[in-house]
C-alpha cells in the first residue's frame, strides 16, 4: 500500500462561498478582511462580480473577480473580498481546509488582539445560536476588522504596521500550531510522500498502486455557515 492518504489533490479543500452582501461604513458590500499564517488560498469565481482588496508590505492592490478568473494569495496577505453583484466562489484552501479551521486572524483593532479570550469573545459565532444571532455577530464582527484594516490601509508606515498585526497575530495562533502541524503531517505532507513513493515504484517497474484506484464523491457536510467572508458550503473532508 503507497498511501491512506484520501483528501483532495495536494492536501487542499474546497469550500462554496457566497459573498456577503451586507454594506459596509466605505459604501462597499461584502466579508471580513484577514490573513492566514500558514496556508495559500484561492479563489475560483463560479458567478456573479466583484473584487478581492489585498494588503502586503508590498501594497494595496484591487483584483477584479468575475465567472472564470482564479486568483490566489500566500500567507501573510491580508485581504477583503468585495461583492459588486452575487459574487460566488469556489475557495481552494491549503492543508485540508486549515484556514476555516484555524489559521486565520481578522484584522481587529489592536486592543482585540491581546489575547485568545479577548479575540475569541468578538469573533466566535455560537453554532447553537438562532440564526439571526448568527448573522447580528457575523456582521458585527465584520465592521469591528473594517476598523482595524482601515488603520492597516491608513498607517504613516505601512509594513511597520502589518509586521505589527503580524506578530500579534502569530501570538494568538501559538497555542494551536501542534495541532496544525498534525493537520499538515496528514493532510499535504502525506499527499506529497505518496507521490514520492509512487515514483519510487514507477522507477523500478512497479505499477501495483494503480490497481488500488478509488472514486470517491462527497456533499457538502453543512451548508450556509456564516465563515469570515459569506455564507459557506462545507465539506468534512479528511482532517
Amino acid at each position: 500500500m503507497v498511501s491512506a492518504y484520501a483528501g483532495l489533490p495536494g492536501g487542499v479543500a474546497v469550500s462554496h462561498l457566497c459573498v456577503y452582501d451586507w454594506p459596509a461604513a466605505d459604501g462597499l458590500h461584502g466579508g471580513t478582511p484577514h490573513l492566514h499564517l500558514t496556508c495559500s488560498e484561492g479563489y475560483v469565481v463560479i458567478g456573479g462580480r466583484g473584487s478581492v482588496q489585498t494588503l502586503t508590505a508590498s501594497g494595496y492592490e484591487v483584483t477584479p473577480l468575475a465567472p472564470g478568473t482564479v486568483a490566489w494569495f500566500t500567507p501573510g496577505t491580508v485581504h477583503r473580498l468585495v461583492n459588486d453583484d452575487d459574487l460566488r466562489i469556489a475557495v481552494l484552501m491549503q492543508n485540508s481546509g486549515l484556514p476555516e479551521a484555524g489559521d486565520a486572524v481578522l484584522t481587529l483593532p489592536p486592543e482585540y488582539l491581546a489575547d485568545p479570550e479577548t479575540y475569541a469573545a468578538a469573533t466566535v459565532i455560537p453554532a447553537a445560536a438562532p440564526q439571526e444571532e448568527q448573522a447580528r455577530i457575523a456582521r458585527a464582527r465584520r465592521d469591528l476588522a473594517l476598523e482595524g484594516y482601515r488603520a492597516l490601509r491608513e498607517a504613516p508606515d505601512v509594513p511597520a504596521a502589518l509586521a505589527d498585526f503580524h506578530r500579534a497575530a502569530a501570538a494568538l495562533v501559538r497555542p494551536r500550531l501542534a495541532e496544525w502541524r498534525e493537520r499538515w503531517l496528514r493532510g499535504a505532507r502525506a499527499a506529497a510522500e505518496a507521490t514520492g513513493a509512487q515514483l519510487d515504484r514507477l522507477a523500478a517497474g512497479d505499477v501495483s498502486h494503480l490497481a488500488e484506484a478509488v472514486v470517491r464523491a462527497e456533499e457538502p457536510s453543512a451548508y450556509g455557515k456564516f465563515g469570515m467572508c459569506g455564507r459557506l458550503d462545507v465539506y468534512r473532508g479528511p482532517e
